[in-house]
Formats: C-alpha cells, structure tokens, sequence
C-alpha cells in the first residue's frame, strides 16, 4: 500500500479540511491511538457510540495493520511520520488513528441525571468532566455557551473514551425544568454540598476554568453548590466536578 508523505497530496490536504471546523460545525474528528479506537469500538452501537460513524483508517508508515481494520470495513491509508504528526498534533505520531464523521445532537427530554459545563475551556478539562460523568452514572452532559469542542481530538483523548458513552448535547442557555439544579460555585449564599438535596431529576453545573460564573446571570431556580475547601482559593474546575458526582453517586442507592 503506498505510503502518503507529501503535505500537498490531495488526500492528505482533504483531510485537513474535513478537520478544520469545529465545536457545533465540526462534522469529522479522529480517534488517536489504537486503545481509544478500541474503546469506541466496544460501544459503537450504543446510542452515544452511533454518533460516531467510522470513515477512514490512518496507519503510521511501517506499522502492523490492527484487526479492526477489516472489520470496520473502511478505507486505509498509511501516512508518513510527518503527515500523522500534523493531523495527531502531538509530539509523537499515534501508529493508528480512525477518521470518524460526528453525527447530529441528541434531541428529546433530558435524562433524570445530567452534568452541564458551562465555558470550559481547556479540551483535558472536558475530557476529565466527562469521565467523572460516566464514571458516577449520570445520564447526559450539556455543553453550555464558551465550552471546548467535545469531539476535538484533544477532548476525546483527554475523556478516555467518556465521550463515546455519554449523549452529549450544546444548550445556549440555563432553562430550569422541575429538577434540582446547581450551579458548583462558593460565593455567598451557596449551600454546602454535605447539605444539598441531590436527588433526581439533578441538573448539576460546573463553571468556567477562569471565573466560575462571574458575569452569567443565573436564574432563580439555579442554586450555587459549595464544596468545602481550606488553604488554597478554588479547585480546578474538572476536580470539582469530579468531587460533586461521586456525592451524588454515594447518595444514590444502588
């Protein structure tokens, strides 16, 4: 199988344009490396898993062809070290990545047990919220206005295959139902989170990296949620979120 090694090559340069949009106008993303293309494999006919629709195998020169390679049944090409590192962009190229095509939103009620980020920034941060997600039985994560592309390659790394297990929607706004919702934050009025009632419907909010919610306009229903914390002035936004859902989780029977 000839190997692609020239940036100019009209398939490699195709590439590059499928994977240029992002956030709600990305339609294309790849999976790096051969444990995170597993992972989605084991779960790809779940519902979350379907969004991500297999189109392309990507080889580094001089690797082995994986098994699922066949079974997918899609197209390979083996790309140069050079061209793996471009698309990867990371200091050293996967030996396999998959070109996926992202699917449309999920649409309908929201679950009894959702987690929303509201201007996460950082693509590991989301990729941490959604392992916490997952890992502690929530339902469904909502992306809220600011927030880093879920499907960024970076995002999927950094979830651990989290992403391929969760619907995962984008909302412009807080529009409070009849469920319980909070907003992760310890400023005044706050309750603490030993004292929050957490069980379901829960609508359970971590904010922005930065500043937290300083500047979004929370509605009444919304509730700030404080986690009790001593000698330093905030946690990082993915460890707090991953704090709030294990509470949840040890809360909830089994």
């Amino acid at each position: 199988m000839p190997t692609l090694t020239s940036k100019a090559n009209p398939r490699f340069k195709d590439l590059l344009v499928r994977l240029r949009p992002s956030g709600a106008r990305r339609q294309a993303s790849l999976l790096l490396g051969a444990k995170l293309i597993e992972a989605w494999a084991e779960v790809q006919n779940t519902s979350a898993g379907k969004r991500l629709r297999p189109a392309m195998w990507l080889r580094l020169e001089q690797m082995d062809s994986h098994p699922l390679e066949a079974t997918l049944g899609v197209e390979t090409l083996v790309l140069g070290e050079a061209l793996m590192r471009e698309l990867a962009d990371a200091g050293s190229p996967p030996d396999h990545a998959l070109l996926v095509e992202v699917g449309p939103e999920p649409a309908g009620a929201l679950p009894p047990r959702i987690l929303g980020a509201w201007g996460i920034q950082d693509p590991g941060n989301l990729g941490a919220i959604l392992r916490s997600a997952a890992a502690f039985g929530f339902q469904e994560v909502l992306l809220g206005p600011g927030c880093t592309d879920p499907f960024h390659p970076k995002a999927l790394r950094g979830s651990m295959g989290a992403a391929f297990l969760l619907p995962l929607r984008r909302v412009d706004a807080l529009r409070p139902d009849d469920g319980h919702w909070y907003a992760l934050d310890g400023g005044p009025g706050a309750v603490a989170l030993a004292q929050a009632d957490l069980s379901e419907p829960l609508r359970l909010w971590v904010g922005n990296e930065g500043h937290g919610w300083q500047g979004v306009d929370l509605p009444g229903e919304v509730q700030r949620l404080a986690i009790p914390i001593q000698g330093v002035e905030s946690l990082n936004a993915a460890v707090a979120a991953g704090i709030a859902c294990y509470e949840v989780a040890r809360r909830t029977p089994c």
